[in-house]
């Protein structure tokens, strides 16, 4: 019996395998992903687009504490507090954030900023769509984190498209 690791191969054998399997792929049918009409599920835990909260007085949850940016290990959170002011009420504590910044192009989106959060202010949502054509549009400041998510296509119906159901869904 011959080792076959060492033995050389005949290119036409190769060649022939190589287009064998191009030929098997020729009649499946395509699976074609309808996007952006068709989002496909996304998972429970999924840590998308950071969002910052207000209370439903209209004052922000943030107090300007920066525990979310002691906690971040891609040290892309900037956190500049400033004090509350009897005239000047921004946030339910003492102090409140000033300037808050996430820079998106350093962001590894791990959740450590939402679990070092004490008042539940920053969250990180589904929303996945967040590339920009230019760096400087992907730092965030405090206005864009405390609106909603602009770029939301609503999901269409997927009975009308031929994508598959997501492993995790049928085999749970």
């Amino acid at each position: 019996m011959t080792d076959r690791s060492h033995s050389p191969r005949n290119p036409i054998v190769g060649t022939a395998q190589g287009f064998g399997v191009t030929f098997k792929q020729i009649f499946k049918k395509p699976i074609t992903q309808q996007y952006p009409e068709y989002k496909r599920p996304l998972y429970p835990r999924w840590r998308g687009r950071h969002r910052l909260w207000r209370h439903e007085n209209g004052l922000e949850k943030c107090v300007g504490c920066s525990l979310c940016a002691a906690a971040c290990p891609a040290d892309c959170i900037r956190v500049v507090p400033a004090e509350n002011t009897p005239d000047n009420r921004v946030s339910a504590g003492e102090r409140y954030a000033r300037i808050y910044e996430i820079n998106m192009s350093r962001c590894i989106f791990c959740g450590y900023c939402e679990l070092a959060c004490p008042f539940d202010a920053i969250t990180l949502g589904n929303e996945f769509e967040i590339s920009e054509y230019a760096r400087d549009d992907l730092i965030y400041t405090k206005d864009m984190l405390l609106a909603e998510p602009i770029k939301q296509v609503p999901v269409a119906d997927p009975e009308l498209y031929d994508t598959p159901i997501p492993y995790y869904k049928t085999h749970s």
